[in-house]
């Protein structure tokens, strides 16, 4: 059954959205880094540690012409770009991060981490000519300190390091290996987003494209001055393998608890005669690794079987309810305070995209912008009786989306950025920003811009600022 809002009362619930989006799961007020982003920064994945993917801080934005382009940077850009200070801030798969003045997209420094992995020495994987920093970065205003995680070819090996930049001049202030003991570092990839945790830095492993070799999912904490990480794996019983941690670059959901919220992938068991694995769930964890609860469907074990990961950020809303999607066409609705193992949804949606539904969610009040590579859909949630329907799918974009200045802003793989009505999908606005390297190119706001990041390049938006 569909829910049929008037798209004036759409738009209007869009507009009120910076407002509505800090009532963040299970509490009424919550920690200031889950707030609204402010008109100046987006210092985080999505905008704020619960992964909102809102801004109120723009009345509208131009797209009819570019406010600046950056110079082409050395290595693609798989992340998304942030924005503190008055510099726009974006890292590469050449291990260089660069800050940008966000009044016209110059250079203020670069710094050069680490020499990236060369993609013919890794066993598998679509990311060329080489992987280096491929998770969007966090920054912590509190330290004026923006921390990536690096793909480096050491000793002719490929090691995994957290490095913490002065956000002012680009110094190493803190360079922390964080590859997991005993894993085959060549087989694991960090996608995720990095985010915050009570002064931990959280973020996921995964494989490569093509789930080769041997490796096993993992979620990582490591304290922002350093520290040994503190680790959850998935598919940990012998013998066992894969369930990637990887969201399609989103990051790891923080709620107001401080409690990790994270999507795992197909994991290596097929049949539900064996023991269940911790993959294709949504799983809370504390912020050093404990497992809190998890939720899995019960065709976990053939989703396994037919690579059909769960691979959106965790939708956390503000009564409680959590929503998950993958690449199967099922959406389904969890009770977040118990979501009850295996089977237990409170309901479910098939058919919602004919693709994979990857990446971060924008959300405001009950109404959930799921990134389907097709294009987003928009999802209406009803508390009680609980439900889901599908009010729109849009046929263009596919990327991650956002909402901002009363449109749902989304990058296609035509390297185009599309602003969608928030109550019908149709295309309101469009510009080109240049080709894009990977399906997850999701847009950000901050100090009077839109941000996205083509292949190799920054492109902005000049936008006007709500009084």
């Amino acid at each position: 059954m569909r829910i049929h809002l008037s798209p004036s009362a759409i738009r209007t619930i869009v507009l009120g959205a910076a407002v509505l989006a800090s009532g963040v799961y299970g509490v009424a007020q919550v920690q200031a880094t889950t707030t609204s982003p402010s008109a100046t920064s987006w210092t985080v994945y999505h905008g704020n540690a619960a992964s909102t993917g809102v801004s109120s801080a723009l009345k509208s934005v131009t797209t009819s012409k570019t406010a600046w382009t950056s110079p082409t940077l050395s290595g693609e850009i798989y992340g998304e770009p942030l924005v503190y200070s008055g510099d726009v801030f974006v890292a590469t798969e050449n291990d260089t991060v660069y800050a940008l003045t966000s009044t016209r997209g110059a250079v203020v420094w670069s710094r050069h981490v680490a020499t990236a992995v060369p993609s013919s020495d890794l066993p598998c994987g679509n990311i060329s000519p080489s992987v280096g920093i491929t998770g969007t970065p966090v920054i912590d205003p509190s330290r004026n300190e923006i921390f990536v995680v690096a793909d480096e070819f050491n000793g002719g090996r490929p090691e995994h390091v957290l490095v913490g930049l002065s956000t002012k001049t680009g110094a190493v202030e803190l360079r922390e290996h964080v590859d997991p003991p005993g894993a085959l570092t060549q087989a694991l990839l960090q996608r995720t987003g990095l985010n915050l945790d009570g002064g931990r830095v959280v973020f996921g492993f995964g494989g490569n494209y093509g789930d080769c070799a041997s490796y096993r999912g993992r979620v990582v904490s490591v304290k922002e001055s350093g520290s040994k990480p503190a680790i959850f794996t998935v598919d940990n019983q012998s013998g066992n393998s894969q369930g990637s941690v990887w969201m399609g670059g989103a990051a790891p959901v923080v709620d107001a608890k401080g409690n990790v919220w994270v999507s795992v992938g197909n994991g290596s068991v097929h049949s539900s005669g064996q023991a269940y694995d911790d993959s294709d769930s949504v799983l809370e964890l504390t912020a050093t690794g404990g497992l809190k609860q998890y939720f899995a469907p019960s065709s976990w074990a053939s989703d396994n079987a037919s690579d059909l990961d769960m691979t959106t950020a965790p939708v956390l809303l503000g009564d409680g309810q959590v929503v998950l999607a993958g690449k199967s066409p099922i959406v389904y609705l969890l009770n977040g305070a118990h979501l009850g193992g295996i089977g237990n949804q409170e309901a479910s949606l098939s058919s919602v995209c004919s693709n994979d539904i990857d990446g971060g969610s924008a959300i405001v009040r009950m109404t959930v912008y799921l990134p389907c590579l097709n294009g987003p859909v928009a999802i209406q949630v009803m508390k009680s009786p609980a439900s889901l329907s599908v009010l729109w799918n849009a046929s263009v974009g596919g990327g991650p989306p956002i909402v901002a200045a009363g449109l749902v802003w989304t990058v296609g793989k035509d390297g185009v950025l599309y602003g969608l009505d928030p109550a019908t999908g149709q295309i309101r606005q469009q510009a080109p920003i240049g080709s894009v390297d990977n399906d997850f190119t999701t847009p950000s706001v901050g100090d009077g811009l839109m941000l996205v990041a083509s292949s190799s390049r920054v492109v902005a938006f000049r936008g006007v600022p709500n009084s």
